[in-house]
C-alpha cells in the first residue's frame, strides 16, 4: 500500500474497514460483559461493571497514548522519504519502552489497590464486591490490554492494518464465546465474564505479534538516543487521544457520583447501558480518525496537501452517517438497549427512554469531534486537538456536571450534548483553518 501515490479511495475504506472491524471488537470486551452480566445478576451486575468502567479507561488510554503518539510521528517521518527509517524506528522504540513502564505503574496499582480505586469511582457495598470478583482475573493479564492499543496502533502505520484488526477480532470472539460458556455453562457469574475478558486479551497479544516476523515488517526495536526527549514528543502527539478515553472515566466518575447523589441505583444502571452505547459510538469515531490518521500522516510530511483534502473528505461524510445512524437508535428504540445490557424491572423501563433519549443527543456530534483529533494530531497540531479533548472530556463537562442537577436532577442528562455542542464550534473553526492552510501542490 502506498500511502503517497495509492488511490485515496480504495486506502481509505481498506484501513476504515479494518480499522472499524478492530475499534468495534474492542469494545466488545466491556459491552459483552455488561450484557452477560446483566442478564445473569441483573441491575446490579450492571451497575457494578459501571463502576469498573473507568478503569479500562485508564489501561487503554494510557496505550494510545504511546500507541497513537510513537505511530503519529513514525508515519510522518517516514513520508519524508525511506533513508530516514532509522530515525522512525527509535520512535517505535521510545514508545514501546513508555508503555512497558506505563503497564508496570498501573498493574501495581490496581493488584494493590483495587478496592480503594472502585470506591473512588462511586462502588458502594455489594457492588464493590461484585466489581472486585470481576477485577480478579483480569489483574493477571492487565499489560495485555495496554500493548493491544500500542501495536495495534503501530500495525495500522506500518501498512498492515488486517492483522491488527484479525488480532483484535481472535480476542473478541473468544471473549464472546467465554462469555456465554464461563456466566452461565459453568455458573461462574461475574468472574467467568472477567475470565474470558483476560483470556481473549492474551489472545490478541499473541496475533498481533506476528507482523514482527512477516517481510513486510519495518518495524526495528533499537535503544533509541535522547529518550526522554523522544517520549516527551510522543506524549504530547498522543495526549489528545490519551486524554479522549482518559476522560470519559473521569466523567464516568463524576457521573456514577452525582447519579447516585442525585437519582439512585436505578439511573446508575441506566448510565452503565449508556456507558457502553457511547463506547459503540466512539468506536465509530475512533475508527474513522484510526483509518485516516497514517494516510495523511505520511502525505503531511510528503507536503501533498490536495492528497489530505481528498481524505478529509471522505472521513466527513463517515462522521455524517454514523452522528445519524446512532443518534436516530437512541431516540427510536432506547428500550431495546435496556433489554440487550439487562433483565429491567418496570421501573428502569420507564425511566430509561427519556434518559438514553437525551444523553443521545450528543451521538450527533461527538463523533466529529472525536475525529477533529486525530486530524490535529496527523497534522502536528497539538495544541488544537488538546483544547479539544480537554474542553469536551473534563472542563466544560465537568462543570456542567455539577450545575446542571442544581436546576433539575433530570438535567444531568443534557451535560453532554451541551458539551459536544459548544466544542464542534471551535473544533470546526479550526479544522477549516488548518485545511485551507494546506499546500495544493499536486
Amino acid at each position: 500500500m502506498d500511502f503517497l501515490k495509492g488511490n485515496i479511495k480504495t486506502l481509505y475504506f481498506k484501513y476504515l474497514a479494518a480499522a472499524f472491524g478492530s475499534a468495534l471488537i474492542t469494545s466488545v470486551y466491556s459491552i459483552v460483559d455488561m450484557a452477560m452480566v446483566g442478564q445473569y445478576q441483573g441491575p446490579e451486575g450492571t451497575a457494578a461493571l459501571a463502576v469498573v468502567a473507568p478503569i479500562w479507561n485508564i489501561i487503554f488510554s494510557l496505550g494510545l497514548l504511546m500507541g497513537i503518539g510513537g505511530s503519529v510521528i513514525f508515519s510522518t517521518i517516514k513520508g519524508n522519504g525511506k533513508s530516514r527509517t532509522q530515525e522512525a524506528n527509535a520512535y517505535f522504540s521510545a514508545a514501546v519502552i513508555g508503555a512497558v513502564f506505563l503497564a508496570v505503574i498501573t498493574w501495581i496499582l490496581i493488584i494493590l489497590f483495587d478496592r480503594q480505586l472502585l470506591m473512588f469511582f462511586g462502588a458502594k457495598s455489594s457492588l464493590l464486591a461484585l466489581a472486585r470478583t470481576y477485577l480478579l482475573p483480569i489483574k493477571f493479564v492487565l499489560p495485555c490490554f495496554l500493548f493491544t492499543q500500542v501495536l495495534a496502533a503501530f500495525l495500522r502505520n506500518d501498512a498492515d492494518p488486517t492483522l491488527a484488526t484479525i488480532g483484535v477480532l481472535a480476542g473478541g470472539i473468544f471473549n464472546m464465546i467465554g462469555d456465554y460458556v464461563f456466566v452461565f455453562v459453568f455458573d461462574m457469574g461475574i468472574f467467568g465474564a472477567g475470565l474470558a475478558t483476560a483470556i481473549g486479551s492474551i489472545i490478541s497479544c499473541i496475533v498481533m505479534l506476528k507482523h514482527f516476523f512477516s517481510k513486510t515488517n519495518t518495524l526495528k526495536f533499537q535503544m533509541p538516543q535522547h529518550i526522554l526527549h523522544k517520549l516527551k514528543r510522543i506524549t504530547i502527539t498522543g495526549f489528545s487521544t490519551f486524554f479522549i478515553d482518559i476522560a470519559m472515566g473521569i466523567l464516568t466518575i463524576l457521573f456514577n457520583r452525582q447519579i447516585m447523589n442525585y437519582l439512585g441505583t436505578d439511573a446508575l444502571s441506566i448510565y452503565g447501558i449508556i456507558v457502553n452505547i457511547s463506547t459503540f459510538v466512539q468506536c465509530c469515531a475512533y475508527s474513522i480518525g484510526q483509518a485516516a490518521q497514517p494516510i495523511i500522516s505520511v502525505n503531511y510530511g510528503a507536503k501533498l496537501g490536495f492528497r489530505i483534502k481528498k481524505v478529509l473528505n471522505y472521513a466527513l461524510a463517515t462522521v455524517l452517517f454514523f452522528s445519524i445512524f446512532w443518534t436516530a437508535l437512541s431516540a427510536l428504540a432506547p428500550n431495546l438497549f435496556v433489554k440487550l445490557f439487562m433483565a429491567p424491572t418496570k421501573e428502569i423501563l420507564q425511566i430509561a427512554p427519556l434518559i438514553i433519549r437525551t444523553y443521545g443527543l450528543s451521538f450527533l456530534l461527538l463523533p466529529f469531534n472525536i475525529f477533529s483529533t486525530y486530524y490535529f494530531q496527523a497534522l502536528l497540531k497539538p495544541k488544537a486537538a488538546f483544547i479539544v479533548s480537554v474542553a469536551r472530556g473534563l472542563i466544560i463537562s465537568g462543570i456542567l456536571i455539577y450545575l446542571l442537577p442544581l436546576l433539575s436532577p433530570e438535567a444531568l442528562w443534557y451535560t453532554m450534548p451541551l458539551t459536544e455542542f459548544i466544542v464542534v464550534i471551535y473544533a470546526g473553526s479550526k479544522m477549516f483553518q488548518y485545511t485551507k492552510a494546506l499546500a495544493d501542490k499536486k
